[in-house]
């Protein structure tokens, strides 16, 4: 698939996942742990296909040199790192066990396993 095509896909299934959150939202009542899982599942594929679009159009605009060629296999992987730590915060949130301590290692984690990636390039 091209880069276009992945990136209109991204951005449709964006579209979708959003209305399906709030259909979500307006019609289950947030009762039982399923229904939080499912929640935090909706939203981490809302984050990440709308993350991922927005992180390769950046990237190809602020590097544009060779040596730092972005695909949008790599903005997938980096949307999907920046969703995965804006919901682990949600849900540490959610739990009443959030402080800025837990904030601060989910984001160290998220730029070392990033720094991991790009090492393995």
């Amino acid at each position: 698939m091209t880069n276009r095509a992945s990136l209109y896909t991204l951005i449709l299934i964006a579209l979708v996942a959003w209305g399906g959150l709030l259909l979500f939202t307006r019609f289950v009542p947030p009762i039982t742990i399923a229904s939080f899982i499912a929640f935090f599942l909706i939203l981490s594929i809302c984050l990440t296909s709308t993350f991922a679009p927005l992180i390769y159009f950046i990237s190809r605009r602020l590097l544009a040199s060779r040596m730092n060629r972005i695909t949008v296999r790599h903005a997938i992987r980096q949307g999907g790192l920046l969703a995965l730590v804006i919901v682990l915060n949600l849900a540490l949130r959610a739990l009443h066990s959030w402080n800025i301590v837990m904030a601060v290692a989910i984001l160290g984690a998220a730029i070392v396993i990033e720094v991991l990636f790009l090492a393995r390039k």
